[in-house]
């Protein structure tokens, strides 16, 4: 059968898509900006024809309905990231978190320690062949749909459509929905002072030629700010935002010194705004791939002079990490940090650097503690742990012993904080500081 005639065989309203889904069912929905938001909102509609439907992804930036206050007779959200839309539900107790790797989301899928009964997707409209494009994500979505008992497939034609292993054929969909609405848009973050310190310090450690992850929000805009001089950068990356567009166009970017993939940016999803998703439409450049490639450490480590820049809530005197959680409270994931801090770390020259303000709660509390708070998940661990960046230096802790690690610490968090980081110290190592 022609492709053509597959797809109006398959063409249905949202509200007749949503009701393939049974009660109990695992669903997986696209991440973040893939979300396909028409299927979702007839899905929550339809909330009375279901009882205990599970609905798992990573970050949301959608209406996030089914976690609100009533639903848990009919949706129990199983966070793989918790966001901002999603902390009271998890907190509350109506809402989930698994922790776990980003690569490793697409082998709980394939292994079944998470079964998928139904993918929901977003794509662009076929091409001539029939092959839609995931257009913003890869990452776990694509793995998802291939495991998936049932794929039901949001076609939005204002979904840019990106190169890459990030497709999906008429074939392998069994119901379509068509939509056509612009996608969400993050506005980049205001970057104050401190990012830029942060930003120049971080900037200082890569050299032309390095291959990049960056992550989003506030610092890793930063550094691209302090980039404009450097040659030949490349990008391997879970994501990329706006700020790269610009150093692509004046330049900076090139990819030609990658030692894998080079000329192309390898990513696994996207958000950003309009000039990020023009930028990405029908690009050459960018590759979208599934996260167990991206993010594999082994893939990431072929990249020689690879860089990743992470951000964290708490750094204590040995090195440990916490990225994840306020103590018992859990604020977001793992994510791709673990990840690209082991693949830069094997890396031939590589650097993994984790940045974040020296204080928090305007300057009440410093970053850089004695012990992480009671119950904090610790992140990435002291053994991974290379640089340190704050707004007031850099620490490289690789190699260095505990003693050593402290007083470098102590030196980059803020300055009204450091006697008392200086007292901690000599008490726990007998010495003077």
């Amino acid at each position: 059968m022609d492709w053509r005639e597959l797809y109006n065989a398959k063409l249905v309203s949202a509200k007749e898509a949503v009701s393939v889904i049974k009660s109990g069912d695992k669903v997986v929905v696209g991440h973040a900006i893939s979300e396909p938001s028409t299927i979702v909102d007839a899905m929550v509609k339809n909330k009375e024809g279901y009882e205990n439907v599970e609905i798992i992804h990573m970050l949301p930036m959608g209406k996030m309905e089914y976690v609100n206050i009533g639903m848990e007779k009919h949706f129990r959200h199983n966070a793989l990231f918790v966001g901002a839309r999603t902390r009271d539900a998890v907190a509350s107790g109506r809402a989930d978190y698994t922790p776990c790797f980003f690569h490793e989301i697409p082998n709980l899928f394939k292994r079944s320690y998470i079964p998928v009964d139904v993918a929901l997707i977003q794509v662009t409209p076929p091409d001539k062949h029939g092959y839609c494009s995931l257009g913003v994500s890869s990452d776990y979505i694509k793995p998802a749909a291939e495991c998936a008992k049932l794929v039901i497939a949001e076609v939005n034609d204002k979904l840019p459509r990106t190169l890459g292993n990030c497709f999906v054929h008429i074939s392998d969909m069994d119901y379509i929905v068509e939509s056509s609405h612009p996608l969400i848009e993050l506005k980049p973050p205001k970057i104050t002072d401190v990012e830029k310190a942060i930003g120049e310090n971080c900037a200082s450690l890569i050299e032309d030629g390095a291959t990049l992850q960056l992550g989003i929000g506030a610092i890793p805009d930063a550094v691209l700010l302090f980039l404009k001089d450097k040659k030949d950068l490349g990008i391997h990356s879970e994501m990329i935002s706006d700020g790269v567009v610009e150093l692509v166009e004046s330049g900076v970017i090139t990819n030609k010194k990658k030692t894998i993939n080079p000329g192309k940016m390898i990513v696994t999803f996207l958000m950003g705004t309009r000039r990020l998703y023009d930028f990405i439409d029908d690009n050459p450049m960018v590759e979208l791939h599934p996260v167990d490639y991206v993010n594999d450490p082994y893939i990431i480590m072929q990249n020689d002079n690879m860089i990743s820049i992470n951000s964290c809530v708490q750094v204590d005197l040995t090195g440990q990490v916490a990225s994840e959680s306020v103590g018992l409270t859990q604020i977001s994931g793992v994510g791709g940090q673990v990840d690209f801090v082991r693949g830069a770390n094997m890396s031939k020259n590589g650097k993994s650097i984790m940045a974040l303000p020296s204080t928090a709660s305007k300057g009440t509390i410093s970053k850089i503690v004695p012990l992480l708070d009671e119950g904090a998940a610790i992140t990435t661990s002291r053994n991974d742990v290379d640089y340190i960046v704050t707004e007031y230096g850099i620490a490289r802790l690789k190699g260095k012993t505990l003693r050593d690690r402290a007083r470098e610490l102590i030196n980059i968090a803020h300055p009204k904080f450091r006697l008392s980081l200086m007292e901690e110290f000599e008490n726990r190592f007998k010495m003077k500081f």
